[in-house]
């Protein structure tokens, strides 16, 4: 149950599904976190449908209640938090739809808001690293994937897809290489040179089998030595954890984490510069049950506590 006055007093069932029962407004005074959607997927190279996973993340965020029992925190209390709505994004030009991205985001960041992001398909983490860079500089990046994301193309001639965020971010000098860690990468690639690309443009990729490996104390410790002080931005592909407890996402792939295993990353993450995020790829038309985005609504979750507890 929760407290007399709490955003989450009423019943889950009950009210207009904003994030967390924020307010909806595009006002950000005094405002320290903007949730913001952006229902676009028509970069994908397989299965299609993460435009409804702004609506779904937001529905099933009415089941958090509010209290953050495992960083000790309640984030909606300690921060001012509000639901931005989502970008107008133009199914049919993803250059349009970056450009509106960035823009948005842009202007939540310089009110001196955070921000955090709901996809929506992976290739709008590159706009919402532009307009962060403008503000915090080269960013560390902790990037929780399947796929690296560093292709240079995916299909002849067109450089922008799901599949290229991280290559062009890179090559636009948005990242510091030093600091950027892909971490869960599996599943089959076209060929050996895919992963080896990654490493080249300065990824420390960590497949999930050396996570296995190492362990996630190990892992943290890594991710944390490499960061350091620098101003942090996590990208989280719903698809770095297994099918098994995500099913609702465009380009599944096995053997991957387990909903408390990407729990534990996250929260082992607090303490950080975290200036932003996002989380993307959450496709609810595969998966009725809704288990995909229940999940990622307590991964945002943790994400604002993160914010909080700084």
């Amino acid at each position: 149950m929760t407290t007399t006055g709490s955003p989450f007093s009423a019943q889950p069932y009950q009210g207009i599904a904003t994030f967390g029962r924020r307010p909806q407004t595009r006002e950000l005074s005094g405002v320290d976190v903007a949730i913001l959607g952006v229902p676009y997927d028509s970069s994908t190279s397989y299965r299609s449908g993460a435009r409804f996973g702004p609506r779904a993340i937001r529905e099933q965020s009415l089941l958090l209640w509010g209290y953050n029992n495992a960083q000790q925190v309640a984030p909606f209390e300690v921060l001012n938090v509000v639901d931005y709505g989502d970008v107008d994004v133009v199914p049919v030009d993803i250059t349009a739809t970056h450009r509106a991205i960035e823009q948005t985001a842009a202007t939540i960041l310089q009110a001196g808001t955070r921000l955090i992001t709901l996809g929506g398909d992976h290739s709008i983490s590159l706009p919402l690293l532009r307009a962060h860079h403008e503000r915090h500089g080269p960013l560390a990046v902790v990037h929780f994937d399947a796929h690296p994301d560093t292709w240079d193309e995916e299909y002849p001639s067109f450089k922008y897809s799901h599949g290229t965020p991280f290559r062009r971010a890179i090559e636009e000098q948005l990242i510091d290489t030093q600091a950027y860690l892909q971490i869960g990468i599996r599943g089959p690639t076209g060929g050996p040179q895919d992963y080896a690309d990654a490493r080249q443009l300065g990824a420390r990729m960590m497949t999930f089998d050396e996570v296995t490996d190492l362990g996630l104390p190990a892992v943290l410790t890594e991710v944390r030595q490499r960061v350091g002080g620098r101003p942090l931005y996590v990208t989280l592909d719903i698809d770095a954890v297994d099918p098994a407890f995500a099913p609702g996402t465009g380009t599944p792939e096995v053997g991957g984490f387990t909903s408390h295993q990407m729990l534990r990353l996250l929260r082992g993450l607090s303490g950080l510069n975290l200036v932003g995020a996002d989380l993307v790829e959450v496709a609810p038309p595969y998966d009725p049950q809704q288990i995909t985005a229940i999940l990622a609504a307590n991964l945002v979750f943790e994400l604002l506590s993160m914010m909080a507890t700084k």
